[in-house]
């Protein structure tokens, strides 16, 4: 072994995880923090099994890497995350069922609406002039999906 590796072998491995879970600390997205995990995880098994070759230790972290990871997907694919405003990071769902004016008159099915300091491009079933109150029915993308408020009477 190298004279760098710290005896026993397991230190070496809660080391990774350490500084695996420092690095999602400071670059937070739930990836690095499994990895730390099954660092952790490695260092266990070797001080129950300390004579284990380094081969089958990196092909351990390999699959509980992986392992912890897709569990995880599974898990909050099953139980999501609730937050009082599910539409935060969706802007375009929040316009739904809102009536605009139109900025600019749709050519071709496509227009512009103004929303408070932003300009979006609308995706409209018939051409109409600016001024034309819109209202919007679906997202698709970056463009929003709107019809054409036909006036009463």
């Amino acid at each position: 072994m190298s004279a760098w590796l710290l005896e026993p072998a397991y230190w070496n491995w809660w080391l990774l995880g350490v500084v695996l879970m420092m690095i999602e600390a400071i670059a937070p997205g739930f990836f690095f923090l499994w990895l730390g995990v099954a660092a952790l995880l490695v260092g266990l098994v070797l001080t129950v099994l300390p004579q284990l070759a380094w081969t089958w230790q990196v092909l351990l972290f390999a699959l509980l890497s992986v392992g912890s990871i897709v569990a995880w997907r599974l898990r909050l694919r099953r139980h999501p995350t609730r937050t009082e405003d599910p539409l935060l990071n969706r802007r375009g769902h929040q316009y739904i069922g809102r009536v605009f004016t139109l900025d600019a008159p749709v050519v071709n099915g496509h227009g512009k609406i103004r929303v408070d300091d932003t300009t979006w491009k609308v995706l409209v079933d018939r051409d109409c002039p600016a001024g034309a109150r819109l209202r919007i029915v679906g997202v698709e993308g970056v463009l929003l999906k709107g019809a054409i408020e036909e006036k009463p009477g």
